[in-house]
């Protein structure tokens, strides 16, 4: 009786849960199909009277170069994705399978870089950006954000329960590391690079504040910060702007029920040494 009361209390825990981190969604969805006087409307409503209304749609397209500022954001996002990921698992294979001096203390001032906040450094790694001439570009876009310590302590962890027999057959067999990184190593973590490599994207794609301080020209603009500039001075337009933000949302969700099924692979799937 205790187990089916603590399971009960536990799956409405979870749905109540679900429910505050979807309504936000459900809400942006709504509202972009809404007109200016569904807004206006008291008590407020949540849902659209009418789903076919795209006017607000066509605004953000006819308004502004939303498909750059998508195209941008997908070069940066991806970029970063990748860089991230290659230095963090060149790192992590290093970590896991090295041993030099001073690695607990190297590896343990990484760890203590998580516990800074990005906006402690803006200052600092705007005027480098700044001097290397790298403002409107893509490179400095991404570039503060090419290494990431989270990423390489959760591949470190990763690579570390992966049996040490497995490299040693593959160095007697003549596989140098970096083969044994890519054909062995990586083939069986392929879960949680996807993991990691969506959580990256996902990252970058919302960025807001650095590609603001970094971009002057509108064609540099990235979507986050393009949407900011669909109101105007004299009033907010919320339907035009939540209307901005589901197109935001649309490719992080897209990617997301795409990978969702691929990011429990297995260990073993991937030992094998060509």
């Amino acid at each position: 009786m205790i187990r089916h009361f603590r399971s009960a209390i536990t799956q409405l825990m979870s749905i109540a849960v679900g429910l505050v981190l979807v309504f936000p969604i459900v809400y942006a969805v709504a509202g972009a199909f809404k007109t200016p006087a569904e807004f206006a409307v008291w008590p407020p409503t949540l849902f659209a009277e009418s789903y076919l209304n795209f006017d607000n749609f066509r605004y953000v397209f006819g308004h502004s170069p939303m498909w750059r500022y998508m195209l941008n954001s997908l070069i940066t996002a991806s970029l970063t994705t990748i860089v991230r990921l290659t230095l963090a698992s060149l790192a992590a294979y290093a970590f896991a399978f090295f041993d030099f001096r001073g690695k607990r203390t190297l590896f343990l001032l990484i760890l203590i870089t998580m516990m800074l906040p990005g906006e402690t450094l803006t200052i600092t790694n705007y005027r480098t950006v700044s001097r290397m001439s790298l403002t409107d570009t893509y490179l400095g876009i991404c570039i503060v954000s090419f290494v990431g310590a989270s990423q390489m302590f959760v591949l470190t962890g990763q690579f570390r329960q992966i049996p040490v027999e497995l490299r040693d057959a593959a160095l007697l067999d003549g596989c140098g590391d970096m083969r044994y990184l890519a054909r062995v190593v990586l083939p069986m973590s392929r879960g949680i690079l996807l993991t990691l490599g969506l959580q990256c994207f996902i990252t970058q794609w919302n960025s807001y504040l650095w590609p603001l301080l970094v971009t002057g020209r509108d064609s540099m603009r990235t979507v986050q910060v393009g949407i900011t500039m669909l109101t105007n001075t004299e009033a907010t337009n919320y339907e035009v702007v939540l209307a901005g933000a589901c197109i935001a949302m649309a490719p992080s969700l897209l990617m997301f029920f795409l990978s969702r099924r691929m990011m429990t692979g297995t260990q073993t799937g991937g030992a094998v040494v060509e």
